[in-house]
């Protein structure tokens, strides 16, 4: 399977990275809008092919599906183009501003017979595999503190007077949608849909979110998320049970999730997997999913993301935090 990327950034070598460990999935082509750009990025991963027309570059036959990692507020725009063209598409989080430009694209996706996947890739890890076998030996859950908060370099530009894409409304950003969906997925993937949610952002200048905490209630408990841009945290993430309690470091990774019993604290260390890029576990699913042509499998991961964009979407609106491919 040939792919290609929209995006230059670090996160694009991060997925190309973890795609040289995935069997018969080969980068082909890379796209960016200025072609000194583009070669660059070509030549340092060692393809021929590259485009600075997305339309050109979704009518080639040199690509079966592409990864990307463009602005936000470009997602839905670039998807549709690829999905016309009959490619697969996968496109990264937060995969698009709101739902109605998630009911557009995966109708687009339909109509053309091809699959369209967020690049959610801490919920496709063995570690959060592990995480979700182990709600069992945890009793009632009662509570849980998720967070992802991390100073971001460029909040130091925004502070200097620069609007820096993630910290615009004009490119959806904003902390909720950047690091927050991260905590919310795995919440979603846990418990499902919550029953209410409510949020109470740190509101940027710029009219979106600089730090948030979002409270999920759910039957018998409460999950609260933390996200923030502008701080740092160094806190464990926890679920809490009325028989124990599970731990973790880190929204986006899961590493080292381990079982405190109560009431003897002992501690046991849930089955885990090291690696350095866990993207990989997402494409080795994407990948698998298309090819056996898994329709249940692509049914799930289509309503998990449409809970946490619907969830984090509301949250905006609570908040008066408008994105500006909403206002046209």
């Amino acid at each position: 399977m040939k792919f290609g990327t929209v995006g230059t950034s670090w996160i694009t070598d991060a997925f190309i990275g973890a795609a040289e460990e995935v069997n018969d999935f080969t980068l082909a082509a890379v796209y960016s809008r200025r072609e000194d750009k583009a070669k660059e990025f070509a030549d340092k991963h060692g393809v021929k092919h590259y485009f600075t027309d997305v339309e050109e570059m979704a009518n080639s036959g040199e690509i079966d599906c592409v990864y990307l990692a463009s602005p936000n507020s470009f997602h839905y725009e670039h998807a549709v183009t690829f999905l016309k063209n009959k490619k697969h598409v996968i496109c990264e989080k937060p995969i698009f501003s709101n739902t109605k430009e998630w009911e557009e694209a995966y109708q687009i996706a339909e109509e053309n017979n091809v699959y369209l996947f967020e690049a959610m890739r801490n919920i496709h890890s063995p570690n959060f595999a592990s995480l979700k076998e182990s709600i069992k030996h945890i009793g009632q859950v009662r509570s849980t503190s998720l967070q992802l908060v991390q100073y971001s370099s460029r909040y130091d530009k925004y502070l200097n007077g620069e609007q820096p894409n993630i910290f615009t409304a004009e490119f959806s950003g904003g902390a909720l949608v950047d690091l927050g969906v991260y905590p919310l997925s795995v919440t979603v993937g846990l418990f499902g849909e919550p029953e209410k949610a409510a949020y109470y952002p740190g509101m940027l200048d710029s009219g979106v979110d600089g730090n948030g905490t979002l409270i999920l209630t759910y039957d018998g408990f409460t999950c609260t998320i933390l996200c923030s841009k502008r701080s740092n945290s160094f806190n464990s993430c926890e679920i809490h049970g009325e028989e124990g309690t599970l731990i973790f470091e880190g929204a986006g990774e899961i590493d080292n999730p381990r079982l405190i019993k109560t009431p003897s604290k002992e501690e046991v260390a849930l089955e885990s997997v090291d690696t350095d890029n866990n993207m990989v576990y997402e494409i080795e699913r994407f990948k698998s999913i298309i090819g056996s042509r898994d329709d249940a499998a692509y049914l799930d991961l289509k309503n998990q993301s449409y809970t946490v964009l619907s969830i984090t979407e509301k949250a905006r609106k609570q908040n008066g935090i408008v994105f500006g491919t909403e206002k046209n």
